[in-house]
């Protein structure tokens, strides 16, 4: 009798378990009766995009070790950089120059953010905190006073692996290896929501492009993408279909879709309104595993760095690669386009961060004068700027028009 009785919540588990096989097999019936189309047959008559020629225009040297991760500034000319080294760096892109470097208590600084202001930065890594520090960006102000202004937010059961801030100053998200998400006042240090779910370490997140931010997507050793609603800590969505680790998520500007890069080699495009899988971006000469990827604005390209140095650009709509691959020395461990699409970082184990730039991230051969010269330093004389301008950019062809005057009539192209 007593036999019976500790069968039985064994058997009410396995046929659960049954139950749900079943369920998630007729779904995926379901979805197969609708899938009628691929994405590639759709972009077929679309027009093809000119091989880009990426070219660096910036080597940022300063780090001792390995750049584990980096971050642009909302302003679109300041880089956050941390590296196994301990440090953290804060570098001007147009200029090289290092503004602050900051020395963490630990090594392996796995992941770093600024905050949506300019005045924060956040990292942690093995030391399983979040710290988050203000800074001044003035000349009076040394690193010392910087390294000086910090504060722990919070601190997970494992080393912190990615951190983000959704919005606002107040608030920051983090994912761990101890398998969850966190978010955290930034104030207070208390823990406002944990999200449970993963099974693996946490190595990827990012927010959804809303500007109530309510929604941020996951990514984990144990291969699933999971999609979270901030308010609630529930996973409201997830997709499968990655063969290894994920070491890399991120949202199509359209909100609609999640892009991800993985240690199978591949990066894969899930649709949140088709609820699966929607397109495979790989060819067989790629056998290294992917760390990181992001959009270009438009959502058109998807910026991807792998394991054997090379970054690859792929056209998501008719999943082709549409560039020579750009190469570091050493593994490709970050890549992030900037906020207004006309540059790209990356950072590597070979210890530097590259800015690199195209003339084809809008799909033209010109660029508008006046919208690259919105944050240049500004001095009077159109032919000094333009100048300066070519300094820092590189031999652009640039478009001297009429809006430098009159201020209307400019239609900047968007990758």
């Amino acid at each position: 009798m007593a036999g019976e009785v500790s069968r039985a919540p064994e058997e009410s588990l396995e046929s659960l378990i049954k139950e749900a096989d079943t369920l998630k097999a007729r779904l995926e019936d379901e979805r197969l009766k609708l899938n009628d189309v691929t994405l590639s047959h759709v972009a077929e008559r679309l027009e093809m995009i000119s091989l880009l020629n990426i070219k660096p225009r910036r080597h940022l040297r300063g780090h001792q070790a390995k750049v584990l991760c980096s971050d642009w500034c909302a302003d679109k000319r300041h880089i956050v950089s941390s590296s196994q080294d301990g440090k953290m760096i804060i570098w001007d892109a147009f200029t090289s120059n290092k503004e602050h470097a900051v020395t963490m208590p630990t090594t392996w600084v796995m992941a770093c953010a600024y905050a949506p202001s300019g005045n924060l930065v956040a990292c942690g890594g093995l030391d399983n905190k979040v710290t988050v520090y203000s800074l001044a960006l003035a000349e009076n102000v040394s690193s010392q006073n910087v390294s000086s202004q910090k504060k722990t937010v919070g601190t997970h059961t494992s080393y912190m692996s990615c951190c983000t801030f959704p919005n606002s100053d107040q608030q920051i998200l983090t994912g761990s290896g101890d398998s969850t998400c966190a978010l955290w006042d930034v104030e207070s240090g208390q823990m406002l929501q944990s999200f449970h779910g993963h099974s693996g370490d946490v190595m990827a997140l990012n927010l959804a492009p809303s500007e109530i931010g309510n929604t941020f997507v996951s990514g984990s050793c144990d291969k699933m993408v999971l999609i979270w609603d901030m308010r609630t800590g529930h996973c409201v969505q997830s997709f499968e279909g990655h063969q290894s680790d994920i070491n890399s998520v991120k949202f199509h500007p359209s909100g609609d879709a999640v892009a991800t890069g993985s240690d199978d080699s591949t990066c894969r495009l899930f649709d949140l309104r088709a609820d699966k899988e929607v397109a495979i971006y790989t060819k067989e000469s790629i056998i290294f595993g992917v760390n990181s990827v992001d959009f270009s604005v438009s959502g058109r390209l998807l910026f991807a760095g792998y394991n054997d140095y090379t970054i690859n650009v792929w056209d998501t709509l008719k999943c082709i690669r549409v560039s020579l691959p750009l190469r570091h020395e050493n593994r490709v461990s970050c890549l992030q386009v900037s906020p207004d699409g006309t540059a790209l970082s990356t950072g590597s184990w070979d210890c530097t961060l590259r800015v690199s730039i195209t003339t084809c991230l809008g799909f033209t051969s010109y660029v508008c004068l006046k919208y690259l010269l919105q944050f240049c330093v500004s001095i009077s004389g159109l032919g000094l700027r333009a100048i300066n301008l070519r300094m820092i950019f590189g031999n652009f062809n640039l478009k001297d028009c009429f809006c430098l005057t009159t201020s209307v009539g400019c239609a900047v192209p968007n990758a």
